[in-house]
């Protein structure tokens, strides 16, 4: 039986890559522990998600933890490995990819890094976001991990001397080289048709992010009984900890079509201390009835536009920008813990894999069960805490339409129909 690793580098990514193989009867696990033993795989889990966090950390450190994964994963039986990597190729692409072709001992792995459902594609060794080169769109100026090139190559270079092998789309195959072999892709069809030319041996190391993905559940025969879909609480809260520009346009959209929404101060979202004052207990709990009230409500870690109070309180304290995404996801966290514990009923929505992290850890959960997609790149799954089962939609900072909160919002039937009509 085929027994898949998938190696993601943040969380929502872990999940709406691993959701590909859910979706079609796969039995897919999620674990968020880096170090995870592979020998306590239960032994119907036919796809095992790991998320490794390794987008924050220094190349060297990435390497020697996807190293360790792929090494540990074949030492314990699994028989193919795919290292997932940012549709926007954020994060330690290079390491981590000659990390896994230096574990397993092997000098070739297909890399195809086109997610062409969100018009993300390769084109010429070129990575492109709705048509325009990667390091020229929002991902250029991301705060955090900025793309600071395109071309496929040049972004792999720049942490490893392993060589790239471009395969053009419809072009002239290029001689068989070894090295990280990046293929051109614009459809799904294209990653379906390339899939079927590596054949099995050729699937066994690859990588790339959601969009092959789909193509690997199907061409591995990783299939089965789809989930069912779960009864959703027709409440949405969002717990926004993405400062991605996409992220921002749906909140905008959201707040114009009645979403109560609610910027944290720089205290209430960088002090731990603040979570036991008075002042919080009372703030949690005006969210929480406005939360009931309109059955919709954003939680969000924006300062409003042109408000500069956080980046100003950061400096005043000598913090570094990965200090505030450390305070601000573990926070934010916390605080939707709170809400829980004071009774929120409601289906979550988390942007940023920083901010989902921090909930479940907040929350004591290690293991999750991806369910289905409700939109693109939107992935529902659940967890349980004190013995109750919380739904809640994952979205990494970038994806979805300006419209998705509306429309996640109708979908669980928020809102009267006046309010529906707006959204």
């Amino acid at each position: 039986m085929v027994k898949l690793l998938m190696i993601a580098d943040d969380f929502t990514g872990a999940l709406d890559t691993g959701v590909q193989f859910a979706v079609r009867g796969a039995r897919t696990c999620v674990v968020t522990d880096p170090a995870y033993d592979f020998s306590q795989t239960k032994a119907e889990t036919e796809v095992l998600v790991l998320d490794v966090e390794t987008r924050h950390l220094t190349p060297e450190a990435a390497y020697q933890r996807v190293f360790r994964a792929v090494r540990d994963a074949l030492g314990a039986g699994f028989t193919c490995i795919y290292k997932k990597t940012d549709s926007a190729l954020r994060g330690n692409v290079g390491a981590e990819l000659t990390a896994v072709l230096d574990a397993a001992g092997a000098d070739r792995l297909a890399f195809l890094p086109a997610l062409p459902k969100m018009n993300r594609v390769t084109r010429g060794g070129v990575h492109y976001i709705d048509g325009v080169p990667v390091a020229q769109s929002v991902f250029g100026q991301d705060p955090f991990e900025p793309v600071l090139a395109s071309p496929v190559a040049e972004i792999i270079g720049t942490q490893s001397k392993t060589p790239v092998v471009l395969h053009p789309l419809g072009g002239v195959q290029p001689e068989d080289r070894p090295g990280i072999q990046v293929y051109d892709a614009e459809s799904d069809g294209d990653l379906l048709d390339i899939g079927r030319r590596l054949g099995r041996e050729g699937l066994r190391l690859c990588a790339g992010c959601a969009g092959f993905a789909a193509v690997l559940a199907e061409l591995l025969e990783l299939t089965g009984t789809p989930p069912g879909m779960p009864y959703l609480v027709p409440s949405l809260f969002v717990a926004c900890g993405s400062v991605n520009p996409v992220t921002l346009r749906q909140m905008e959209a959201a707040e114009a079509a009645g979403f109560p929404h609610v910027h944290l101060t720089p205290v209430q979202k960088l002090e731990p201390a603040w979570r036991e004052s008075e002042a919080c207990a009372a703030e949690t709990a005006a969210w929480l009835e406005a939360a009931e009230r309109e059955k919709r409500f954003i939680l969000d870690v924006n300062d409003p536009a042109g408000d500069s109070r956080t980046e100003d309180y950061a400096r005043e304290r000598g913090w570094s920008t990965e200090d505030l995404r450390v305070r601000i996801s573990d926070q934010l966290g916390h605080l939707v813990q709170r809400m829980l514990d004071g009774g929120l009923d409601a289906t979550l929505l988390c942007t940023g894999g920083d901010t989902l992290l921090a909930l479940t850890r907040a929350v004591g959960v290690a293991e999750l069960i991806p369910v289905c997609e409700l939109d693109t790149g939107a992935v529902l799954t659940d967890f349980v805490y004190h013995g109750k089962t919380y739904h809640i939609i994952s979205k990494s900072g970038g994806f979805g339409e300006p419209d998705l909160f509306c429309r996640l919002a109708r979908s669980l039937g928020a809102g009267n129909q006046e309010e529906d009509a707006v959204c």
